[in-house]
């Protein structure tokens, strides 16, 4: 009889989870069975249990793609690791390995990847699987619970600011001081930058600045943009919009200097004007950023090894994803939910 675990699993999107008992995953060629330690809660779990995006998961399924713990069994042909190593999964589960975008650290766009907790079983659960090539090595003894963050909200803001090419002693803007913001800020200033923040909230702000923001503006502030160009002497050299509202990115393009980057990372629905003229003759570059690569994990890791970020966390269980959903759903969640298994 198979050996069993507790999950969290989705039966019909936009229904709640069912916390209930499903069969313990075996590892395969390559793969290792994590035992999960702690879970980050992610708006895209919150997307893939509603079923928003085009290509849904096939139900039911489990979701999560932050889980971090040690790995319980090793599957045929893994090398590099051994039980009680500790590791963890991230949303890019696998991918082809050989494409253009693989072979050149941009595995993140291969379009054969698996995403966990997607595409494949995720770590909502007890145990979840992952491909050894793709586990992120944690170091030993740390804190899952404030490492579990890292493996998405992490590396996704620092793949972000590393895209928009801010170079250390120049001033990057962070607009949205949620989960991602919080840490893209930490990180900003591990890289050697200046920041600027927005948010709509004071406590959210508050939050920026307790985590190394120099300047921070409300960006419903009439004056907030103006606010921002000055205090970086002629706007900021790289912008990045963790923020969900289309109002966010218009007014990212208003906080950049000349030659400067906008990078997107938010996924807010419908669309945003781009003034083209603007963006011609001052030489400003759009680009979208989706996570990160192995390489780009390894180097969030190993900032938060250092102790140079410390997500701020909110400790839950696995029978509160219901409400932790809920929350998500209301934005009054502050920092990250993080369920301890």
């Amino acid at each position: 009889m198979a050996k069993m675990m507790r999950a969290a699993v989705v039966h019909a999107f936009g229904k709640p989870f069912t916390i209930e008992e499903a069969p313990i995953p075996t590892p395969g060629l390559g793969e290792v069975l994590i035992k999960v330690i702690a879970n980050r809660v992610c708006h895209t779990d919150l997307h893939a249990a509603n079923g928003d995006w085009a290509g849904r998961p096939p139900l039911r399924f489990i979701p999560g793609h932050e889980g971090v713990g040690v790995v319980a069994a090793l599957g045929g042909g893994v090398k590099g690791l051994k039980e009680g190593d500790a590791v963890g999964v991230a949303w890019l589960h696998d991918a082809r390995g050989q494409c253009e975008y693989c072979r050149t650290g941009w595995d993140s766009l291969c379009d054969a990847q698996h995403n966990t907790g997607y595409s494949v079983n995720g770590s909502f659960a007890e145990y979840v699987i992952g491909p050894a090539p793709y586990v992120g090595r944690l170091p030993q003894g740390c804190d899952f619970a404030e490492t579990a963050p890292v493996l998405c909200a992490g590396v996704t803001s620092y793949k972000g600011i590393k895209e928009t090419e801010a170079r250390p002693g120049e001033w990057i803007a962070i607009s949205g001081i949620g989960g991602l913001g919080q840490v893209a800020v930490q990180y900003a200033k591990a890289m050697g930058l200046h920041v600027a923040a927005l948010d709509v909230t004071e406590d959210k702000l508050a939050l920026a600045r307790a985590s190394g923001a120099e300047v921070i503006a409300n960006a419903r502030s009439p004056g907030a943009a103006e606010q921002i160009v000055k205090h970086t002497a002629g706007g900021a050299h790289g912008v990045l919009v963790t923020a969900i509202s289309p109002g966010a990115f218009a007014q990212a393009l208003k906080l950049v200097r000349r030659k400067g980057t906008v990078t997107l990372v938010g996924l807010p629905p419908g669309e945003f004007q781009t003034p083209i003229f603007d963006a011609v003759m001052n030489r400003i570059t759009i680009r979208g950023s989706i996570v990160g690569g192995r390489e780009d994990l390894a180097e969030a890791i190993e900032f938060a090894a250092e102790g140079k970020v410390r997500p701020v966390i909110n400790k839950v269980r696995l029978e509160d994803v219901n409400q932790v959903f809920a929350d998500l759903k209301a934005g009054t969640v502050a920092g990250r939910a993080v369920m301890v298994m």
